[in-house]
């Protein structure tokens, strides 16, 4: 059990690690132009916004929910020492985790059901997509199996993932949890190494910066009724690069 308590939480991170960021650096300058999620609503956009949204809004949370708790372990604490803002934050987190499964549930059926989907589908496609219900999944367990997660989060893991990046594994505490919280910390990072080979890569080069940028001015010329009659002539002068 040591050596598979030493496998799981400490070799197995580190292989993660390295795995994750050579592989993205490798992907971007060998394959630039795929460093994309192959968006398939161009394909086939029925039903796809509001399960996107469910998806996407509930990651985001839920990730910030855990990276805060990670980055400040004592703050996490404080905060929570109020059993009001404890259920708050615990109700909260939840309910995103449940819209991360029913959007990430609806897509991943509506990818297997429409044909024409599977022109930009791969098998990490399909493996990661059900890397990731399982991994939601678990969390919803562990949200009602094991309640005030911020607490042992703080005092339990953050230890243990800061001592994994200070290059000193301290894995007592880890080693001793539920079967359930393993899986679900070996799950996260068997998708951390995971990332530079499935879409999941283009969360590193999303358009935070459109966030502060100033608003874009788009002027239309043209007379829309014209434009979409599929008469009319694309275009009223040649390409100058023809």
């Amino acid at each position: 059990m040591n050596l598979l308590n030493n496998f799981l939480f400490i070799a197995l991170p580190y292989i993660a690690i390295v795995v994750f960021f050579v592989g993205a650096i490798y992907r971007y300058r060998a394959t630039g132009f795929k460093y994309s999620a192959l968006s398939s609503q161009f394909i086939e956009g029925g039903g796809i916004y509001i399960f996107a949204v469910l998806f996407h809004w509930g990651i985001l949370v839920v990730f910030l929910g855990h990276l805060i708790a990670f980055l400040f372990p004592e703050t996490t604490l404080i905060w929570h020492s109020s059993t009001v803002r404890l259920i708050a934050d615990e109700i909260v987190i939840f309910t995103f985790g449940l819209s991360v499964l029913i959007g990430l549930t609806a897509l991943f059926i509506r990818r297997l059901s429409r044909p024409r989907l599977w022109v930009v589908t791969s098998r990490m496609d399909i493996v990661i997509e059900l890397l990731l219900l399982a991994q939601i999944i678990l969390g919803l367990w562990i949200a009602l199996g094991y309640r005030w997660g911020y607490y042992w989060f703080a005092t339990d893991l953050s230890p243990y993932l800061w001592s994994i990046l200070k290059l000193n594994p301290q894995i007592d505490a880890v080693s001793a949890m539920p079967w359930v919280i393993k899986t679900h910390i070996v799950g996260a990072f068997v998708i951390l190494g995971m990332i530079p080979f499935t879409r999941l890569v283009h969360f590193l080069v999303a358009p935070f910066h459109y966030i502060w940028r100033p608003y874009q001015q788009v002027i239309w010329y043209w007379d829309r009724k014209r434009v979409r009659d599929p008469a009319s002539v694309w275009t009223q002068t040649r390409p100058r690069n023809n």
